[in-house]
């Protein structure tokens, strides 16, 4: 298994991770597991890169143990040397695919646990959740962290951004060109954050001009009905209604990720380019090969990290310019 590797020279540029939800384990091993990850994408697919992606600051912007926290509260268990093994077990298959085109349907229809009746419901499912969003009841139990997240009476999702938009501001403080990558539910902490350093007066003064050079964002719910309305900004018009601090958009999304059924953003966010908020907005359609606990799991961050779309795009933009 391919290990991320530290030298001594820097590139200029700095990667910024944003986990998404669920249990977590460690920031180190997270982190770790993470860059693994995008480290085989790269060298199998653009080796010619691979100096630049070992000499980005990379960094994570981690609120595991505020959810974690809040999960096992809930009276849900986690075992975190077991979902580490099952992690890495997942990235060590994964690393022994050895050419980008072996990313495709023909090996994702092979998975363990796939069946016709899920893909069926997927296909069917998507389009209706893209209209209606996702309901508060379904949300509630297929991600209550989510839903704390949208408790104005809770203080959860201050605690969260206080932590993302700490790691950004910290990211983006110098001459450094800034990736930012978010997973799942990291994308609405991460879109809100961004949010805020644009427009919130506690903080547009001071970080209004900063800007991220890419967004990748994977597995987004951003196009969910549901989730669009709960977007910090989302009463707003006019330059208000979205951050204005990102240059370009990179959207994937796997199929059968439920959580970005919705999953192209481009339409959702057409407004933004239209007043010219953001350079482009561009989305992918990837299949996530990724197993977890000896079944197919196409939201997993480690099979999206490793997928030939998310090499290309780090690749291109390590070496535009």
């Amino acid at each position: 298994m391919n290990e991320p590797v530290h030298i001594d020279h820097y590139s200029g540029r700095t990667l910024l991770f944003v986990h998404g939800r669920n249990f977590k384990p460690s920031a180190d091993e997270l982190m770790d597991i993470s860059v693994a990850a995008m480290t085989a994408a790269v060298e199998r697919d653009y080796p010619e890169a691979i100096d630049l992606f070992h000499g980005m600051h990379k960094r994570i912007a981690y609120y595991g143990d505020i959810s974690n926290e809040f999960l096992e509260e809930a009276g849900q268990h986690y075992d975190e040397k077991l979902d580490v093994g099952d992690r890495r077990n997942a990235l060590q298959k994964l690393c022994t695919i050895g050419k980008r085109k072996n990313f495709g349907v023909s090996r994702y229809d092979r998975l363990p646990g796939k069946t016709a009746l899920a893909e069926f419901a997927a296909d069917v499912a998507g389009p209706v959740l893209g209209t209606l969003g996702l309901s508060g009841k379904v949300i509630a139990k297929i991600a209550p962290d989510l839903g704390e997240y949208w408790d104005e009476k809770s203080d959860f999702a201050s605690r969260i951004r206080d932590r993302v938009r700490t790691a950004i501001c910290e990211a983006t403080d110098g001459d450094s060109q800034v990736i930012l990558i978010s997973h799942g539910t990291g994308c609405i902490v991460a879109y809100d954050v961004l949010w805020q350093l644009s427009n919130d007066p506690d903080y547009k003064e001071r970080f209004e001009g900063r800007k991220i050079d890419l967004w990748l964002t994977l597995g987004a719910p951003l196009g969910d009905t549901t989730a669009s309305r709960r977007l910090l900004g989302a009463g707003r018009q006019g330059l208000e209604r979205y951050p204005s601090n990102i240059v370009s958009w990179h959207n994937l999304s796997a199929e059968d990720d439920y959580m970005s059924h919705d999953n192209t953003l481009a339409d959702d966010f057409k407004q933004m380019l239209k007043q010219k908020q953001v350079s482009c907005i561009r989305d992918y359609r990837i299949y996530n090969l990724a197993v977890h606990y000896g079944k197919s799991n196409p939201q997993s961050s480690v099979g999206y990290l490793i997928s030939p779309r998310v090499a290309q795009v780090m690749s291109d933009w390590l070496q535009q310019g």
